[in-house]
């Protein structure tokens, strides 16, 4: 599975979402972000140490992203920054479900599903030479768009419900509510930083009030006035009766029926392979799309 979209629009998230929904739910989740990750290391973190391989090397070796994720998920966020000697080797992982640690003739099986990420053109990378066309192959089986915060604005109160909840989890702090002004205030915002930029501007609204609920003037102060867009938005005051924050599974409910649509798009409508893409079953499959009302789709 490939995850397409600018940098910071939210592809680690729904990458979660995808684990959550699928098979692997009770397993590993483990995600690196091969960008942040030196070329010179970035075997060693893929496929782990035999115990003593190299000078300095731990004594008792150490596991790779495959093996800890094993049964489970492994999410490879900027995988178009991936040294191609890497990317060969990437392949045969892929294709074998095995991996050989580093300074170890030990070949080990592995049950782990890949969804790769990735801000760049992967076409053009391939047509430049700088991506191999086997593994673009490989990884493309179901390419899922996401478009930037600023094109899926009706996504923004899920987005926040569900990203304050982690915050709160995360901090320890009080779980923060939007306030209606607030809810108006972030929906009349550019989002150049996309869901990490949204992600931060909750958090730091968090920390500098006391207050449960956040209001507009909280995020005044911390988002650019400039990229604020100038289209008309009906001002809502925080005293509005009725304004009510979803339950997180409503919330939920809607990323898992985007994801299954989006799935079913990308098969013409094949549940066996959309099922078999989605990691369930095609009796949940079938269940689901009954549930979501996407018989027609």
């Amino acid at each position: 599975m490939l995850l397409l979209g600018e940098t910071g629009s939210g592809k680690e998230l729904l990458a979660h979402g995808i684990h959550a929904a699928s098979g692997r739910a009770g397993k590993p989740f483990v995600g690196i972000n091969i960008a942040a990750v030196p070329e010179s290391l970035l075997e060693a973190e893929f496929f782990g140490v035999a115990p003593g391989a190299y000078t300095g090397a731990d004594r008792k070796g150490r596991d790779g992203k495959f093996k800890i994720a094993d049964g489970g998920t492994l999410f490879l966020d900027e995988v178009g920054d991936m040294p191609l000697q890497v990317q060969a080797k990437l392949l045969r992982v892929l294709q074998e479900q095995e991996i050989e640690p580093l300074g170890s003739n030990t070949i080990i099986k592995v049950d782990v599903r890949v969804i790769a990420a990735t801000s760049h053109d992967l076409k053009q990378l391939v047509a430049d030479g700088k991506f191999r066309s086997d593994l673009y192959y490989r990884l493309n089986v179901l390419p899922i768009v996401l478009p930037p915060l600023r094109e899926r604005l009706g996504d923004l109160d899920a987005l926040c419900e569900h990203l304050l909840e982690q915050i709160a989890t995360r901090t320890g702090m009080p779980q923060r509510e939007l306030a209606p002004s607030a809810r108006t205030f972030l929906a009349s915002y550019s989002w150049p930083g996309n869901v990490r930029e949204l992600r931060n501007a909750l958090e730091q609204a968090g920390m500098l009030t006391d207050s449960i609920s956040l209001t507009a003037e909280d995020f005044a102060t911390i988002l650019p006035s400039n990229a604020v867009m100038h289209r008309s938005v009906e001002t809502v005051p925080d005293n509005t009766p009725g304004q009510r924050i979803r339950p997180l599974g409503e919330a939920v409910s809607e990323l898992e029926k985007s994801l299954i649509k989006s799935a079913l798009d990308s098969t013409g409508g094949n549940k066996a392979q959309t099922a078999r893409l989605l990691g369930i079953s095609r009796a949940t499959l079938y269940q689901k799309i009954v549930d979501y009302d996407l018989v027609s789709e």
